[in-house]
């Protein structure tokens, strides 16, 4: 089969531009072939496209197709475990087709809506509920709110229990989204002071910040946060330039110690019985009517990917963001 990708030209240095990629054709073939029919989006992947990644993974070399998870239809198959048909997921990334042996594969349950499926919920649930331990009485603060992970954290907050989610967003447009459409208790544009803002929305403090953003906003947090608080530490959106200490500099420990808060970093990676958590809950939550899930689903050809990719690094979409292959 005939399939067109999408690989790294080069590496990125500083901020990523369309000529970090390039189209290349390939032909494809193995136990089963899979049709991709949609492609999921997250900012992590700027940090495996750079030379001095710090993810503790291989970062993405020149001449290698990107990006992880993908949605298909298997449309000719070889292997008794799966049939032509059927629903898939798999880390083949940016291509069209893909094929390989039926292990590479997850038969998924057929969905309304698969986007459902390359959502960042197993990051989102796995630090709030497992790192963060949110439960009831908790006053949560949550950076980059609207985006992929922190619109799903700040609700599964809500659904541990937690008396007060705020969050932060980058327009008043994002602002009104969290609270009108998502369920936060209150949020604020960061642009506006955040730190007056923070300490007006919770002005007994935080017990729990989940921070994917770092920078100002971690340091606001940290002002803000009550004796004993924890902090989720997932990422530092705010500088994705610069090399790597810029990118994600060492958080403020002595402050923190001072404070009594407790530091908590986690990996981005997870494993099948983090993965089966968030779902398990995800779907309950989302059948009674607690949940809602935030997502912006791009239409278009895998030539369009990389421009998606980086309009979502500029803050264009909302929730988590895929695209759909026409």
């Amino acid at each position: 089969m005939i399939n067109r990708e999408i690989r790294l030209a080069t590496q990125v240095v500083g901020a990523p531009t369309p000529d970090n990629f390039t189209v290349a054709t390939t032909e494809v073939d193995g136990e089963v072939l899979v049709r991709t029919d949609q492609i999921g989006l997250a900012a992590t992947y700027l940090e495996l496209m750079r030379a001095d990644c710090t993810i503790p993974v291989p970062a993405w070399q020149p001449g290698q197709r990107v990006g992880v998870a993908a949605i298909g239809t298997v449309v000719r198959s070889d292997s008794p475990e799966l049939a032509v048909g059927d629903l898939v997921q798999s880390m083949t990334g940016w291509s069209e087709y893909s094929a390989g042996p039926a292990a590479q594969y997850t038969r998924l349950d057929p969905v309304a809506d698969p986007s459902y499926y390359l959502g960042q919920g197993p990051t989102a649930y796995y630090g709030m509920a497992d790192v963060a331990g949110v439960g009831e009485g908790d006053v949560v603060f949550v950076s980059g709110a609207a985006g992929g992970v922190g619109s799903l954290a700040g609700q599964i907050a809500r659904c541990l229990g937690a008396a007060r989610v705020i969050g932060s967003a980058g327009s008043p447009a994002k602002v009104d989204y969290l609270v009108n459409e998502l369920g936060f208790d209150a949020a604020f544009d960061y642009h506006d002071g955040s730190f007056d803002r923070l300490r007006e929305l919770a002005p007994d403090g935080i017990s729990v910040f989940f921070d994917v953003v770092g920078g100002e906003q971690y340091q606001t947090a940290l002002q803000a946060a009550r004796p004993g608080a924890r902090f989720a530490l997932c990422g530092s959106l705010s500088s994705q330039l610069g090399d790597a200490a810029e990118r994600f500099p060492v958080p403020d420990h002595a402050a923190a110690r001072a404070r009594g808060v407790e530091l908590l970093p986690f990996s981005c990676h997870h494993t099948p019985d983090q993965v089966a958590a968030w779902r398990e809950h995800f779907t309950t939550w989302l059948s009674e009517g607690r949940f809602v899930y935030p997502q912006t689903v791009v239409k278009g050809g895998v030539e369009d990917v990389p421009a998606a990719f980086l309009s979502l690094l500029q803050g264009s979409y909302r929730g988590n963001v895929s695209v759909r292959l026409s």
